[in-house]
């Protein structure tokens, strides 16, 4: 059994319940960020750009992995077991989002109700692609509710199961690649080519963790008749991996996700996931929040297990 790869997820995840970003604190998403707006800036020219760009994705997802792994192997190799663990707890908590998660979900549920239709719409804004300035209260929030499930794989799940295969280094490496579909895997003129390596990259380190999120989802509500369902409706989906969480929320909540939204000044018609097209009220809110919270615990709890098993 690996003790110490126990108290690292204990205490990072614990920090992460707590405190959530650190917004006083430089925080390492930012630096991978930096490095991704300074490679793009450089080598998003001329020619080649389908080559350039995965040779940047490959060059930084290797930094992220080796650099750690580097540091954590020497910490330990020098009796420095104490500075490892409080090293790795601080890594692995960076790559955790589910406290910021549900804090900007709850935020854009309270101003929507308090504030009004163009506040609601203003602060969803900033956790979301979609335009908002003309969505309605209920579409903003669906687009919550969507975004909420599909980055409850991205920022809970996904960091966590690498974490479980591939220790720390395997989860910071994973977020460097999510980092990547966040700022360059788009369709766009600007991006088509040179974001597509990093997009494709992140579908596929998705497609495990996507599904283990949407089955945890229908677990911890006791919905377990709902997996025909999820995968009925998650393949529809132009992601091949954010339907799955969204449809398995959808089949929870009984209600529709999806439909047309604009992105970037283009009309995208996306299919809709679930048939039941109700309104969804400001109370449920709570429901999805204590999902995150349950399906999140219960990964934990199930890492733990392996860990101590194997």
């Amino acid at each position: 059994m690996d003790l110490n790869a126990i108290y690292i997820l204990i205490f990072a995840f614990a920090f992460d319940l707590i405190f959530g970003d650190p917004i006083n604190m430089p925080h390492l998403i930012v630096a991978y960020g930096n490095g991704i707006s300074f490679g793009e800036k450089t080598l998003n020219t001329g020619r080649y750009k389908f080559i350039k760009g995965a040779l940047l994705v490959i060059i930084l997802v290797s930094v992220s992995f080796v650099v750690p792994y580097f540091i954590i192997r020497e910490l330990n190799r020098l009796n420095f077991q104490i500075l490892a663990i409080v090293f790795s707890t601080l890594m692995l908590f960076y790559c955790l989002a589910n406290k910021t998660l549900i804090t900007e979900g709850l935020a854009v549920f309270n101003v929507l109700k308090n504030k009004g239709l163009e506040a609601g719409r203003k602060r969803l804004s900033w956790i979301v692609g979609r335009e908002t300035n003309n969505l309605s209260a209920q579409q903003i929030r669906v687009a919550t509710f969507e975004t909420m499930s599909e980055n409850l794989s991205d920022g809970v799940i996904a960091p966590l199961f690498y974490f479980l295969i591939l220790g720390v280094p395997g989860a910071m490496a994973y977020k460097m690649i999510n980092t990547f579909d966040s700022m360059i895997g788009y369709k766009n003129d600007k991006y088509i080519w040179f974001g597509k390596f990093a997009a494709k990259l992140d579908d596929i380190v998705n497609y495990i963790p996507a599904r283990i999120t949407a089955f945890l989802m229908l677990v911890v509500q006791f919905k377990l008749n709902g997996f025909s369902f999820v995968f009925k409706e998650g393949r529809k989906h132009s992601s091949p991996n954010a339907g799955y969480p969204e449809a398995a929320l959808a089949y929870i909540l009984d209600c529709r996700f999806g439909g047309p939204n604009y992105y970037h000044g283009k009309l995208v018609n996306k299919p809709f996931i679930g048939s039941r097209n109700r309104e969804i009220n400001h109370e449920e809110i709570k429901t999805v929040r204590a999902i995150n919270y349950k399906v999140s615990i219960l990964f934990c709890a199930v890492i733990i297990v392996l860990l101590l098993l194997f």
